[in-house]
């Protein structure tokens, strides 16, 4: 076994626990952020928000599944929301799965469903977020952004 091979089997463990706990974490962020009324779900209310207060957003998450990866409107919209994020040092993350996600934000079944294909996590004030799983998913995202991957992929835990 050459070292490559070798650190190469490292990298692919390491890499496994951090998309664990990357998922782990941005659940966590989620309902705690839920709880404090400090998300904005759906991608033309996150666009308002974008727009009148940029500063109050801390974290936005993308989601998609296979019946929207050929959406051109989405995908445009998506795009132009990673511009905004990039330009104002936000950090984004994508998930594919919309049902877990939508389950986490709490979407109930007798309401009509939400937009979760974007979420932004906000805060009010400055110091009002000051969560361990936020700053925990900032360090994932700086990494994944070291080694070149801009918007990172995170799988949620099942439950």
């Amino acid at each position: 076994m050459t070292f490559e091979e070798f650190s190469g089997q490292d990298n692919a463990a390491a890499t496994g626990d951090r998309m664990h706990s990357a998922g782990t974490a941005l659940e966590a962020l989620l309902v705690s952020a839920g709880k404090q009324d400090c998300l904005t779900v759906g991608v033309y209310e996150s666009a308002q928000v974008m727009n009148v207060d940029p500063d109050s957003v801390a974290f936005c998450v993308l989601a998609t599944d296979e019946e929207y990866e050929c959406d051109i409107a989405l995908q445009i919209h998506f795009t132009l929301i990673q511009a905004f994020c990039f330009d104002n040092d936000i950090n984004i993350v994508r998930v594919n799965d919309i049902e877990r996600l939508a389950n986490i934000v709490g979407s109930n079944q007798d309401e009509e469903p939400k937009d979760v294909h974007c979420i932004l996590v906000t805060s009010p004030s400055a110091d009002s977020l000051k969560d361990s799983a936020l700053e925990r998913l900032g360090l994932f995202c700086e990494e994944s952004r070291n080694v070149y991957e801009w918007v990172p992929t995170i799988t949620l835990p099942e439950r």
